[in-house]
């Protein structure tokens, strides 16, 4: 479990929707000047997935040298290249190009990240992202499955 802050503008507008279905939708946040969130994004791996390797499962272990799955350092470096260096102090709709064309939700954000640290991190040990808005709005992304809370 890793706790990573991110801040950024960004105007929550889908170009599918008129000026005035975007106002309805996004309320408060589709603001033309932009606004601002401090997101909280957890990070759970998990020791219990399965890693496919050459049409053959086998189960993700704890390492019995290092006695981790993953080493935290590593997980940390994996973090900054996938969470903090495309969206930390960003404006999402201008800064990161993947923002261009889907609508900066958080649950587009938990997207965002879940895809970067999956090109990053060893097949099957991604569990979940947690990207916490606010303390109460939080979305939950396994991969295919969102759910927010």
């Amino acid at each position: 479990l890793e706790q990573i802050l991110t801040c950024h503008s960004c105007l929550s507008h889908s170009k599918s929707l008129s000026d005035e279905e975007n106002l309805k939708l996004f309320g408060k946040c589709n603001n033309p000047n932009g606004h601002g969130h401090n997101y909280k994004a957890q990070i759970l791996l998990s020791d219990f997935c399965c890693q496919v390797t050459n049409l053959r499962v086998l189960p993700l272990q704890i390492d019995p040298v290092s006695g981790m799955v993953m080493n935290l350092t590593d997980l940390k470096e994996y973090m900054q290249e996938a969470i903090m260096e495309p969206l930390d102090h960003k404006n999402l709709d201008k800064d990161v190009p993947y923002f261009s064309d889907v609508v900066s939700t958080t649950e587009n954000v938990a997207v965002f990240i879940w895809d970067n640290l999956q090109r990053l991190l060893p097949q099957g040990i991604l569990y979940k992202v947690e990207v916490h808005e606010t303390e109460q709005n939080v979305v939950v992304y396994k991969g295919e499955e969102t759910i927010v809370k």
